[in-house]
């Protein structure tokens, strides 16, 4: 278990004995409050395998492919300096947001003194402009155009009033290192933003302090090779945080694509197209289509077809290392269509390829509570997960089962009754 410099725990590792134990009689109140609110029983990493297979079988040692990986419940935030800048992103259209996002911006300012950035399509909106709270502070606000100005290096923070849209709206704004993103549930769904805009001031505050838990969400990243394209010019490169989509668009044919892993070729899609998603984007349109619900900290992409024509074509989890590459079939009756995370939709015609892979670049999604429970209640209130009326127990059965009995005595004594005074 690690901890964050902040938290007052420091050197715990150096106190551990040879079996990895520690002895809490040397930590003093400070560091056991610390300890009890970050204490896991189990690592959410799986134990690492035993190395050697019986008296003869093991695996060969090789220094270089040795890598540390990092428990996620023990991933939190920490700022090495104070953040001065920070990114507000809210839900367009939606004039419910637009109180929550006046009142935050002016706390931001005149309490935090941050510098705050909004989209240059706020400081036009007519709906903000006609609001004198708003005109009170819009001049100390910076704006971006998006596609325009290069917002790298110039935003410590994120924070997100809306849905899921704004969150991966602020992962296409960052197409490499993303900032802490904080999302406030303020849209329709809000599987991705797990604070509640109540008491939005404490929360702020202790995540600019650093007390909080980091969901690390990774992005593929998506390189379309074309035949035909100039080679001086670049391929068309994205990361997604949710999906790819390689779609039949508006062809009424099916779509025939091949699927490779590593160079190899897997098998050849024929049906509505192919959904290649994150663990974040199993619960989005990959559940819709029948792909399995993973929690984001999972290291793996998802390939899910849509409306296959062949019943025993299940969806498949795959290792995060890999390398997908997805191309027309030779004998494919038209072209397919590609979007990422639902947007910039590109055509895919014979002989183009689309590479898929992990990215080095994840999104670092600060959690309510932590990185299981945020993702939980996430399922139980916006899926319904497992809901379902509960099944009674034999007692009820039995009580009810003597009431109906009862009933039917009741009613048969009444009608004897009836023929016997007749």
């Amino acid at each position: 278990m690690s901890s964050s410099p902040e938290s007052g725990v420091v050197g715990l590792g150096e106190r551990m004995d040879d079996d990895g134990k520690l002895s809490l009689e040397n930590l003093n109140l400070d560091e056991l409050k610390t300890l009890v609110s970050m204490w896991r029983t189990r690592s959410l990493n799986a134990p690492s395998p035993v190395q050697q297979f019986g008296p003869c079988g093991r695996i060969m040692k090789n220094s270089a492919m040795v890598i540390t990986v990092q428990d996620p419940a023990s991933q939190r935030l920490t700022w090495y300096k104070n953040p001065l800048s920070v990114l507000v992103i809210k839900k367009v259209r939606d004039m419910s947001v637009l109180p929550p996002f006046i009142q935050l911006v002016r706390w931001l300012i005149q309490e935090k003194s941050m510098i705050v950035f909004v989209e240059h399509s706020v400081m036009e909106d007519t709906m903000l402009t006609s609001n004198s709270g708003f005109m009170e502070i819009r001049e100390k606000l910076k704006s971006f155009q998006d596609g325009k100005d290069d917002l790298t290096d110039k935003i410590d923070f994120i924070i997100c009033l809306g849905g899921d849209g704004t969150l991966l709206y602020a992962s296409l704004l960052f197409q490499k290192s993303v900032p802490p993103i904080m999302a406030f549930h303020l849209g329709s769904l809000g599987f991705l933003t797990p604070f509640k805009f109540d008491n939005f001031q404490q929360q702020v505050t202790n995540v600019l302090e650093g007390h909080a838990a980091l969901t690390l969400r990774s992005r593929l990243r998506c390189i379309i090779v074309r035949k035909n394209e100039d080679k001086e010019k670049p391929p068309l490169n994205l990361l997604v945080l949710n999906e790819v989509v390689i779609d039949r668009g508006p062809s009424p044919y099916l779509s025939n694509i091949d699927l490779f892993l590593d160079g190899k070729h897997i098998t050849s899609v024929q049906g509505d197209g192919l959904i290649v998603s994150t663990p974040t984007g199993s619960t989005a349109y990959a559940v819709a289509a029948g792909a399995s619900m993973i929690h984001p900290s999972v290291p793996a992409i998802m390939v899910t077809p849509i409306c296959p024509h062949s019943l025993s074509f299940r969806p498949i989890v795959v290792p995060a290392g890999v390398e997908l590459k997805i191309m027309l079939s030779p004998d494919a009756r038209s072209t397919a269509w590609v979007s990422f995370d639902g947007r910039n939709q590109q055509e895919l015609c014979a002989d183009d390829s689309l590479r898929v892979t992990t990215s080095i670049y994840s999104v670092p999604s600060i959690c309510a509570q932590d990185q299981i429970t945020d993702w939980f209640d996430s399922l139980a209130e916006c899926l319904h997960w497992n809901v379902r009326k509960r099944q009674k127990h034999f007692e009820e059965l039995s009580d009810l089962t003597h009431s109906k009995y009862d009933d039917a005595l009741d009613s048969t004594s009444k009608d004897n009754y009836l023929l016997t005074t007749d």
